[in-house]
């Protein structure tokens, strides 16, 4: 993990391989942003300029290294690109902070401390600034650097330092002895190392992240951090009547799991219950995915991922708030034993769903875990899943939907999401595609209309829900996984999606906020 610290040392002594600053987006060229004024005093007040002659413009995510000047204790200077320059009298927005942190982070793999001096004048810009840094020196490396065999004893491949994420960032400018500063960099910190979690979840290949394994991931977690973990295996989802569960995790040699996690305060007045989508691997079952379509099917957990990441942040930092997490986990895979289209399974909730498809299959698992979560009559119940990729068709690779049976929760959660940099976007659920889902045979089928796919399975959802709860419900089948090249904080594969909303929400309730 990438350590972080609120140095006490100015830009011109910070002993460090690099130091970063903020160049903006003029209307007359780059515009050295608040931090930088020491590091272009060493440039002799030419900064912009020798940016400007190297071709930086203060683009986002632009990011220039040029050599440090006798004047820096630094031997490489790090400016990056902040997008335009704010109007007058506003200052940077936090997304944009964090966005230039995570390029220049990237930037700087293989280093082993660089000094981050970017606008930081209030302990949310210091915050900001934190998250986007240790969310961009992210690296999943489990895998990599394995001793080759047949190379000569002397000649162990290793891991490269270059391959190797920054290993601490040091805050310029972060006040380190304000109680304000330090609690933001406790929750960068909490909230970071929660996100990459989930992201090395996501990551993990599907031979050894499966239903049992992933449990036993959430058991230990939840022993370190003091949340009550309870996992309802095959016997006990077969006595429970889990048939959503069941049916879809029983074409697979690893059997599905139900993980209930429940972080409690003393002083807590509200409970909200976040239930996630946990397909280790979908393989579409007998309805199997056509060729392409099954490579990075590992990220189909990454609903489940996320809400297990927002319970451990909410027990790391002590909200006010009781908070449970509900992990619907099963393997959806072909075999002789698998669900066909046209069986009939017996949902937790009695009602019965007539299987036209097994590759919905996730909205099958959330549906037993939603009824199950109910049943504690929560505040509130919010569920993330990759769920269609008619959402990502509507909204594309970087913006999640967000529906709800209460537009005014809608309305929060969108807002939530919003603010803390994760794009969203409110999407309704038209009663009249409901009927698509008719079945002659039993109470709803798993498929409706093929238009508004996305809607059809959140109003499939929105059966399971209990009355009088709120719900939202999450579709983050775009951002959840990102096949093309890194940018600002956002790495290739697992981003974390939803991690950051989902624990803004908590502290939303705990304060008191949403009513």
């Amino acid at each position: 993990m990438t350590a972080l610290t609120l140095s006490t040392s100015g830009a011109a002594t910070l002993r460090a391989d690099a130091l970063v600053v903020g160049v903006a987006k003029g209307a007359k060229g780059p515009v050295l942003a608040p931090g930088a004024e020491a590091v272009d005093k060493a440039f002799d007040g030419k900064l912009a300029t020798v940016l400007e002659t190297l071709g930086a413009s203060g683009a986002e995510g632009e990011v220039t290294k040029l050599p440090a000047p006798s004047g820096l204790k630094v031997p490489v200077v790090v400016a990056v690109g902040l997008g335009p320059v704010p109007a007058k009298d506003e200052a940077y927005e936090a997304e944009a902070l964090r966005r230039a942190a995570g390029s220049a982070a990237r930037a700087l793999k293989g280093s082993k401390k660089a000094g981050f001096a970017l606008p930081a004048e209030s302990a949310e810009d210091a915050g900001a600034v934190a998250e986007g840094a240790l969310l961009g020196a992210y690296a999943f490396t489990a895998y990599q650097g394995g001793e080759d065999k047949l190379a000569p004893r002397s000649a162990k491949s290793g891991r490269s330092d270059a391959k190797l994420p920054l290993a601490e960032v040091a805050l310029l400018g972060a006040k380190p002895r304000d109680k304000a500063f330090k609690a933001a960099a406790e929750r960068a910190v909490a909230v970071t190392e929660e996100i990459n979690r989930a992201r090395d979840l996501i990551n993990t290949p599907p031979n050894d992240l499966y239903p049992e394994s992933f449990a036993a991931v959430a058991t230990a977690a939840g022993k370190e951090h003091g949340i009550k973990v309870q996992v309802l295996d095959e016997k006990a989802l077969v006595k429970g009547g889990y048939g959503g569960l069941l049916g879809v995790g029983q074409g697979s040699t690893h059997g599905p799991r139900l993980v209930r996690l429940a972080y409690t305060h003393p002083k807590a007045e509200k409970t909200l219950a976040l239930v996630g989508k946990g397909i280790t691997y979908d393989s579409g079952g007998i309805s199997l995915k056509p060729a392409g379509h099954n490579e990075t099917m590992k990220c189909d957990m990454s609903g489940a991922a996320a809400v297990f990441a927002a319970v451990v942040a909410a027990s790391r930092l002590g909200l006010q708030v009781n908070v449970t997490g509900w992990l619907a986990l099963a393997e959806n895979m072909p075999s002789g034993n698998a669900t066909r289209p046209g069986d009939v399974l017996h949902m937790y909730s009695g009602k019965t769903v007539e299987v036209l498809n097994t590759d919905a299959e996730g909205r099958l698992v959330l549906a037993d875990a939603l009824t199950r979560a109910s049943e504690e009559k929560p505040d509130a119940i919010v569920d993330v899943a990759t769920l269609t990729g008619a959402m990502v068709l509507a909204l594309g690779n970087r913006t999640f939907g967000v529906m709800a049976n209460d537009d005014a929760f809608r309305t929060s959660v969108h807002e939530i999401a919003e603010e803390v940099g994760e794009a969203s976007w409110p999407m309704p659920l038209p009663a009249d595609l409901r009927k698509g889902m008719d079945s002659p045979t039993a109470d709803i089928a798993n498929m409706g209309e093929r238009m508004g796919g996305g809607l059809v399975a959140g109003l499939f959802l929105k059966e399971f829900v209990g009355e009088g709860i709120a719900w939202a419900h999450l579709d983050i089948a775009g951002p959840a996984f990102h096949e093309g090249a890194p940018y600002g904080y956002t790495p290739k594969g697992g981003t974390g999606s939803a991690v950051r909303t989902l624990v803004r929400l908590a502290e939303r309730t705990a304060a008191g906020d949403l009513g």
